[in-house]
């Protein structure tokens, strides 16, 4: 056995995990020093917000409802300016990463503190990781100012999140975990975290498929998007996530199906460089005789989620121009990045093969 070499460097946070813990939300806004909350989500999550905004009565500032994927400049700046008027000193950000990424934003320029309740799998909620689209391009950043002081699980809460959304929002989550396998700074913490977290997902997403209001299956999920998410947030990522930013900050693609498409083939392309990574990736699926990269197409399709760009609204005459962006600016890869080869991974992803 090899001496090992690594850092580890953990974010700060709170967690609180079980059905019914939304019930201690206004003690968790107590600990954070804070009376007024703006609470966040989504045009389509207005009626969680109201919930919440019932549960916490006068100290419910308002309901700001225009969080949307990529976090335009523009909805970014328009919340804080509504955070501002109304005097909040805090904000709760419940849904997914959408309107994690928003109460982010808020937080990076404001320094207000934002305390997440998420109803997917998304994972933001656990890192310092920010991302904002200006002009067609979609930029990310790490600041230790945008972390939620406090994150609220309530499985409960991601009961009314459809099948077909649980399944991309937890695939997302996997990809988290995957790319943290072989992350430039990884360390064994984290692999254990990934490692685990992957399981946790695809075991609860089988059960999910079959029976939507399983309450232990959710459990498991959102228990698993929380360790995904805290990979995410403590190493780097690759290839994968520079593919998915430039295919969804520049070809408006929605964030968690892409995700869901390309991670097959980023871990394909990505295969031979990263035996360790791949051999713990089965294990967390149970899969046995096939590649990393085909054991992650296989539980994408055995639960009905998107296989294509295409499917996804991807124009196949836009794959070149996705080429050169993703190649613009690249992101560490234990593999070379190559144009032909890059060119190649995004056909294939638009096509919905299995890789090879």
């Amino acid at each position: 056995m090899s001496l090992m070499d690594f850092t580890c460097v953990s974010q700060p946070g709170r967690v609180i995990f079980g059905q019914g813990a939304i019930g201690k939300l206004e003690e968790e806004i107590d600990r954070l020093g804070s009376r007024r909350a703006l609470i966040l989500c989504t045009p389509e999550q207005r009626p969680q917000a109201e919930r919440i905004a019932q549960i916490l009565g006068s100290r419910a500032a308002g309901i700001f409802d225009k969080a949307v994927m990529h976090v335009p400049i523009e909805s970014a700046r328009e919340a804080r300016e509504v955070a501002r008027n109304l005097g909040a000193d805090c904000a709760v950000a419940i849904g997914g990463g959408s309107t994690t990424g928003l109460g982010k934003a808020i937080a990076l320029d404001s320094g207000l503190p934002i305390l997440a309740i998420p109803t997917t799998y998304a994972g933001s909620e656990m890192t310092p990781v920010y991302g904002l689209t200006e002009n067609g391009i979609k930029k990310t950043g790490k600041n230790p100012r945008v972390l939620p002081k406090t994150v609220i699980y309530d499985p409960a809460l991601s009961l009314s999140l459809p099948v077909g959304l649980s399944v991309t929002s937890g695939i997302n989550a996997i990809a988290h975990a995957a790319e943290g396998l072989y992350a430039q700074d990884g360390n064994p913490v984290m692999s254990l975290l990934a490692e685990e977290g992957i399981r946790a997902l695809a075991s609860g997403l089988r059960l999910i498929v079959n029976a939507p209001e399983d309450i232990a299956a959710r459990s498991n999920c959102l228990y698993g998007a929380w360790l995904c998410g805290t990979v995410l947030g403590n190493v780097g990522m690759a290839l994968h996530h520079k593919l998915c930013h430039t295919l969804g900050g520049s070809f408006n693609l929605p964030h968690a199906p892409t995700h869901t498409v390309v991670l097959p083939h980023a871990i394909a392309y990505n295969a031979a460089h990263i035996p360790e990574a791949a051999q713990r990736i089965n294990r967390a699926l149970g899969a046995e005789g096939v590649s990393a990269g085909q054991a992650l197409y296989d539980l994408a399709a055995s639960l009905g989620a998107p296989l294509t760009l295409q499917e996804l609204g991807m124009k196949e005459a836009d794959l070149d121009r996705a080429t050169e962006i993703a190649l613009a600016n690249p992101y560490w890869n234990p593999r070379t990045i190559e144009r032909a080869a890059i060119r190649e991974l995004l056909q294939n992803a638009f096509e919905g093969n299995r890789p090879m």
